[in-house]
């Protein structure tokens, strides 16, 4: 009867633990590339970013982004590469490839799934992120940034996630921004996730969660995150991060390999 009488119990309290967890949003595929092909990265889905090499991307950057160059970004039918190499390109000791989704692949809310393996070296900077499309609260960084991954080299061990906005920004030195350490970013993938509502951000390393923004008044100097936005893909090198602690200029040629990317939005 006491063993009956527990198992009871038991039950009632499973069952009323199930009818008060949240229940889990259900999300459909959007859009996507698996990088199952050869050859450009697919030029319905991406752009060759090209328009601040003039001023160094605005972080006195040490790279030319170049544009429809099989050696800077390319595609074998299993990964995406994105190559750093160090050559003379126009007035840069480097060269790189920066693709954007932007026109081809913009949302707004959503969950932004990106697989990868990052370059390695003193002097990289390699980078998944998002920023606004139509630009309607004005220039960087009033309409916001998304950073889903960032990694510098001279923190090999380390993946940063953060948010950029009027209020909250690295020129202000309040930016929202936290880390992680993984250990094997360089040997081996990993899923870098956005999570994006209304009201929150979120921001995983595989199902790790390691940084959220919420939002805290309609004012767009705080919460930009309203409008559409679009996927960022590109190995910087140098810069005001990433030079930190110089560049290794014999670590080149440096790849980051993108096995996917994947865009899901909440069903109905």
């Amino acid at each position: 009867m006491k063993n009956t009488v527990m198992i009871l119990v038991a039950g009632i309290f499973f069952f009323a633990a199930c009818q008060i967890l949240p229940k889990q949003p259900e999300y459909q595929l959007v859009w996507a590339d698996e990088f199952d092909y050869k050859g450009m990265p697919d030029s319905m889905k991406w752009t060759w970013d090209t328009a601040g090499n003039a001023w160094s991307w605005g972080n006195n950057e040490a790279q030319h982004y170049t544009s429809n160059r099989l050696e800077n970004a390319f595609v074998d039918s299993q990964f995406l590469h994105i190559v750093a190499i160090k050559e003379k390109t126009a007035n840069k000791e480097y060269s790189s490839a920066r693709l954007v989704s932007r026109e081809k692949g913009d949302w707004l809310y959503g969950k932004m799934e990106v697989r990868a393996k990052l370059p390695k070296g003193r002097g990289i900077w390699s980078a998944i992120w998002m920023l606004p499309t139509d630009w309607e609260y004005g220039d960087w960084p009033h309409s916001g940034e998304i950073d889903i991954m960032e990694n510098v080299g001279y923190l090999p061990d380390s993946v940063f996630g953060s948010a950029h906005t009027g209020a909250y920004n690295h020129t202000k030195h309040n930016q929202k921004i936290s880390g992680i350490f993984v250990k094997d970013l360089y040997s081996d993938f990993h899923n870098f996730t956005l999570e994006w509502d209304s009201t929150e951000y979120r921001i995983f390393v595989d199902t790790t969660q390691y940084f959220s923004f919420r939002k805290e008044s309609d004012d767009p100097e705080k919460w930009p995150f309203n409008r559409r936005f679009h996927m960022i893909l590109n190995v910087a090198v140098g810069g005001n991060w990433g030079a930190v602690q110089g560049i290794d200029s014999t670590i080149f040629p440096q790849v980051m390999l993108v096995d996917y990317v994947r865009v899901y939005q909440l069903k109905n």
